[in-house]
């Protein structure tokens, strides 16, 4: 287990519960330094006062407010000190919520909370076996890097996990973002529906880094001299071209269903979920679906009649070519 970042205590009414945070994730990501590209030394950051050019200690460096471009004011260590947090050491239980009212997007990090010695033991699982029985959340404030936190509290398997959040304000609107009006054709969503379950997964752990495993790849053969590997082409995505929607649809599935192995007779098998709008009935499912049944059968029929063509065509060449070498021989 990773070494803590913050201990302190989580306050449920009149029970302290002594806990450790520790982070709930780990960065695999693959840092690069900079370098001197003609002698491989290190470029580092170094902080110079913009009006003098010397290179400041971090006791010389203070914080300070910018209002404008010529206007800055300082705020002292102890000023901050003396600004309304919560005690600095508690996670304050504050209400409980069901988890279904908490946007997603207000999650910003989160982290596990391990019991702080066994007096904490009980108090500890009192807590984790009353946020499971309620279904609930546990909504609190905490005080971390000198700001008022808001944060969630969730049962994740044995553990309690603290999901640190952003304050409302601090969620921008899509409201601007949402596209204009556009007009759907019912066999459009169908087949939306249709490429969103032919896709479903019980789960994303099958998921892997392809780029940092290639990065990896990379680096190894670099450090043993040897010549860099070449990157594997992506079948899976091709750039530049431009489908009508539909077409895409249709093409998005059927290559769903050749990734997960499915015979192409699973299409008409295929469960449909009509899109209703406050209890009106689907525009016209039926004759949609019946015009693609016509065209269907019209297809199979010119098909039929083409293969039909061709085999005549083939035999009275066939014919031809032996009554010609029946000549040849008398």
């Amino acid at each position: 287990m990773p070494r803590p970042l913050w201990t302190g205590a989580i306050s449920f009414g009149l029970v302290t519960i002594p806990v450790k945070v520790i982070s709930a994730s780990e960065d695999h990501a693959i840092h690069f330094h900079q370098f001197h590209l003609s002698d491989m030394g290190r470029v580092r950051t170094r902080k110079v006062c913009d009006l003098d050019g010397e290179e400041l200690a971090q006791d010389e460096i203070g914080k300070g407010y910018e209002i404008t471009k010529d206007e800055t004011v300082p705020i002292t260590d102890e000023e901050l000190d003396q600004m309304p947090l919560p005690t600095a050491k508690a996670i304050e239980i504050v209400s409980f919520v069901d988890a279904d009212s908490i946007d997603p997007v207000r999650i910003a990090d989160s982290y596990y909370l391990a019991t702080g010695g066994q007096v904490a033991a009980k108090p500890y699982t009192l807590l984790r076996q009353a946020l499971g029985r309620s279904e609930k959340v546990a909504v609190a404030k905490f005080a971390w890097h000198g700001r008022e936190r808001l944060g969630m509290l969730q049962v994740r398997e044995e553990a309690i996990v603290l999901h640190v959040l952003h304050w409302p304000d601090e969620i921008r609107s899509p409201e601007s973002l949402a596209p204009k009006d556009v007009e759907l054709d019912e066999n459009e969503i169908e087949q939306a529906v249709q490429l969103t379950e032919t896709m479903a997964a019980d789960d994303i752990s099958g998921f892997r880094d392809r780029y940092r495993e290639a990065l990896e790849q990379l680096i190894e053969a670099k450090s043993e001299g040897k010549e860099a590997p070449e990157p594997a082409e992506d079948t899976e995505r091709e750039s530049g071209k431009v489908m009508d929607l539909m077409a895409a649809l249709n093409a998005s599935v059927e290559a769903a269903k050749e990734s997960r192995g499915a015979d192409e007779g699973d299409a008409a098998d295929a469960t449909v979920h009509p899109m209703r709008s406050r209890g009106k009935a689907p525009a016209k499912k039926t004759a949609a679906r019946k015009t693609a049944a016509e065209k269907s059968t019209a297809k199979k029929s010119t098909t039929a009649k083409k293969t039909a063509a061709k085999r005549s065509h083939v035999k009275k060449a066939t014919a031809g070519k032996s009554a010609e070498e029946k000549r040849s021989a008398s």
